[in-house]
């Protein structure tokens, strides 16, 4: 039963408003007024219950509307801030993102080793702990969100198998709790790059989607389905790069009995031009610039298993659109539209109807920000009963 108590809604209302300011960007009274139906002087009431809540803050009319009567505009509080965390194979990269996603400060920290668990939550905590005496020092930080590349269990946040990385089984949200003090929330990088790309980025506006990721510990998946995210039973849904790839000739063959993401592989591009590790831009500016023949070969032969990965993807699910991340968006956008050429000579040709395939466009700040609206969510679902740990 749905509660229709005074109290529940104007709850509900105050969540509608923050939200639409959070996606869509600073909203004048009157535009609010207008999308959520709610007449004038009850717009006014909630907006000053968020400001003094220290989540929205109003600002001076637009100078440049000369018609009618002049409207603040609302905008949320950019003090109000998540700590978004992504461990990988080869670096930790921590970053402050706003809830007007802004990212005012970030770090990444290069390995030479896996990094653990304790070894994650200490880090963080310590940089959590510098930028609160420097750069964050006015800020309200609301919790911690974590985008791991394995399989994370829906339910309590625990790793089950972040193979990579080598954690299994780690409860890395109770860890991060402990050492930094804050709420923590954990999912599967791809999954909350898939939200971020959805709400903010390539799919914005799109109901279903197919989003693969490719990073340094190999491809996973999201799925948007009818404009909600797919988890699965346990939250492991979207795992492409465990599938096994149709590959045509054995000569583009490198693994035996291997699956997608061995042979679509990060580290072998890396090996052609000749780096160790490299972040994204990087490596896409790399092969841009490659003349070698070795180069040159190995990023074709990897957008042809890739265009078959993705042909069984647009049959089996029939997006609207796919999305390319990380280093699948740097071998794809070298001619797009070839390999949606070959995505739809091996797919069914109904299923390729309206299809688009694009590069992710929020680029390096994906998953950060896929992150970041995980921790964001408690306060966006009820603004005034959230109070931020400081």
């Amino acid at each position: 039963m749905i509660d229709l108590t005074a109290d529940n809604v104007r709850q509900r209302n105050l969540a509608r408003i923050l939200r639409l300011v959070h996606l869509e960007g600073p909203l004048s009274r009157a535009a609010l007024t207008e999308s959520t139906g709610l007449n004038r002087s009850t717009i006014a009431d909630l907006v000053g219950q968020l400001a003094r809540a220290g989540v929205v803050e109003e600002r001076a009319p637009d100078p440049s509307r000369r018609v009618g009567r002049p409207s603040p505009v609302v905008a949320v509080d950019s003090r109000l801030l998540a700590i978004a965390v992504n461990p990988e194979v080869d670096a930790l990269t921590v970053a402050a993102v706003g809830l007007d996603r802004s990212i005012p400060v970030r770090e990444r920290i290069d390995l030479d080793h896996l990094i653990s668990p304790e070894e994650t939550a200490a880090v963080v905590a310590s940089q959590i702990a510098e930028w609160r005496s420097g750069p964050l020092a006015d800020a309200r930080i609301v919790g911690v969100g974590l985008a791991v590349p394995g399989l994370v269990r829906a339910l309590d946040g625990l790793v089950r198998n972040a193979p990579h990385l080598n954690w299994i089984d780690a409860p890395i949200r109770d860890l991060v709790e402990r050492a930094t003090g804050l709420p923590a929330v954990v999912g599967n990088d791809a999954t909350l790059g898939a939200v971020a790309e959805h709400l903010y980025g390539a799919a914005r506006g799109i109901d279903n989607v197919v989003y693969l990721n490719g990073g340094a510990s190999g491809i996973g998946g999201g799925l948007i389905v009818h404009g909600m995210p797919v988890g699965g039973a346990g939250g492991y849904a979207g795992e492409f790069g465990q599938n096994r790839p149709g590959i045509a000739s054995e000569r583009d063959r490198r693994a035996r009995d291997g699956v997608l993401e061995d042979e679509v592989s990060r580290a072998r591009l890396l090996a052609v031009v000749g780096r160790p590790s490299a972040d994204e831009p990087t490596l896409a500016a790399l092969l841009a610039a490659s003349t070698l023949p070795d180069a040159v070969a190995e990023v074709a032969r990897q957008r042809g298993i890739l265009a078959t990965a993705l042909a069984n993807a647009v049959n089996v699910l029939n997006p609207s659109v796919v999305v390319l991340g990380g280093f699948l968006a740097t071998i794809a956008e070298r001619d797009l539209e070839s390999l949606s050429a070959a995505v739809g000579a091996l797919a069914m040709p109904a299923s390729m109807e309206g299809l688009d395939i694009r590069v992710a466009v929020l680029a390096e700040d994906r998953l950060l920000i896929g992150a970041a609206e995980a921790a964001f969510a408690v306060v966006l679902a009820d603004p005034l009963g959230h109070t931020a740990p400081g």
